[in-house]
């Protein structure tokens, strides 16, 4: 089961991937399992006491659950990454401007939920009309071979 962010490869560059661990309630577990995330205005943020946390990931909630809830949960979930990694993200942060995003959730072996996460640059516009370019370009070539 993966849920990746789309989007996020289309607006940024990314140099560096991390995967880290997500802490999450039962329910929301559940949730993900049986309805899925968004990462609609999703964002990774280092906080003052150095710790990694997910801002803004939308989590459908599951319907058998105790909550009394209709709409989906929007929570800030702590990230669990080693210190030192986490230090050298807040440095590149702050020196670097780079951005934090979520780039995939997905379910490791053991039935656990890990989120891929990349630092990265945002793209300039020409870069993103260059895509849409080729893309286009592929999509014509691909319906010319058809005919």
């Amino acid at each position: 089961m993966e849920f990746s962010n789309k989007k996020a490869y289309f607006n940024y560059h990314f140099d560096y991937k991390y995967i880290a661990g997500l802490v999450l309630k039962g329910y929301e577990v559940k949730g993900i399992r049986v309805h899925g995330v968004s990462f609609n205005e999703t964002f990774c943020f280092v906080d003052h006491s150095q710790e990694l946390w997910l801002k803004g990931l939308h989590i459908a909630l599951y319907s058998n659950s105790r909550l009394f809830e209709t709409d989906n949960l929007v929570k800030n979930i702590k990230l669990l990454l080693h210190k030192d990694e986490i230090f050298k993200i807040s440095q590149k942060i702050k020196e670097k401007h780079y951005s934090l995003i979520p780039l995939r959730i997905f379910e490791n072996d053991k039935s656990l939920f890990k989120i891929e996460i990349g630092l990265g640059k945002g793209k300039k516009e020409y870069d993103k009309r260059e895509i849409i370019k080729n893309n286009d370009i592929k999509k014509k070539l691909e319906r010319y071979h058809k005919m």
